[in-house]
């Protein structure tokens, strides 16, 4: 298999559903989602990388301050051009060392078995095919790699869940293309991952549409 160059994925990334002001306000949106237990959530996520990290759909960067210091190297991901650039300017005013490359999550410009680590908070919702996003991180992974994960999911209540599918599509005019209705967990385990370290959760403080969670720990399978 051919793996993208960095070019054909920032060439592909140009199909990212975005605007300057869903850049400019995102962060003030989540603000309250993130005092209300996300920011933590985060943190308790992000502060478990190590080695060679990957993180996709970095957005403006909400996870940046939670990573270690002494990572063997971090790889910020983000198709979007006007979060990729609220997110390079958040990295320069830090002093680290990063990289940050323009790629939506099916086409990952990486090697096979390039990273011990791989991060992805909110993602799988806005990704046009998240079965190949999965199958991505499952390719650039180690094995025995870890992805860290923190999503919003399609509700285990039949009544949430109907009223998932009849907001969907308004939903996703409003958020920039975000499916609320995705059973992510399954595609995980079904794209070669133990899912066995991933918790259910509720996020405080938000639509209802998006408080159904699971956040933890996926390990990449042979």
């Amino acid at each position: 298999m051919n793996v993208a160059t960095k070019e054909q994925a920032a060439e592909r990334a140009e199909s990212a559903r975005g605007s300057k002001l869903s850049a400019l306000i995102y962060d003030p949106a989540f603000w309250i989602g993130e005092r209300a237990g996300m920011a933590e959530r985060r943190r308790s996520i992000v502060s478990q990388a190590m080695g060679s990290t990957l993180e996709i759909g970095a957005g403006t960067g909400l996870n940046f301050d939670y990573y270690p210091a002494d990572l063997d190297g971090l790889v910020l991901t983000e198709p979007e051009p006007n979060m990729a650039d609220r997110l390079r300017k958040r990295v320069a005013s830090s002093g680290r060392d990063v990289e940050i490359v323009r790629a939506p999550g099916e086409l990952l410009p990486f090697d096979d078995g390039s990273f011990d680590t791989v991060v992805g908070t909110l993602v799988l919702c806005t990704v046009e095919d998240p079965a190949a996003s999965i199958a991505e991180i499952h390719r650039v992974l180690k094995p025995g790699g870890n992805y860290m994960l923190i999503e919003h999911v399609r509700s285990e209540s039949e009544r949430l869940a109907r009223w998932q599918d009849r907001m969907n599509k308004p939903w996703g005019v409003l958020a920039d293309g975000c499916n609320c209705n995705r059973n992510t967990a399954s595609l995980i385990e079904a794209g070669g991952f133990d899912i066995s370290a991933v918790e259910d959760d509720r996020w405080r403080m938000v639509p209802p549409l998006v408080k159904p969670l699971i956040y933890g720990r996926a390990v990449k399978l042979a």
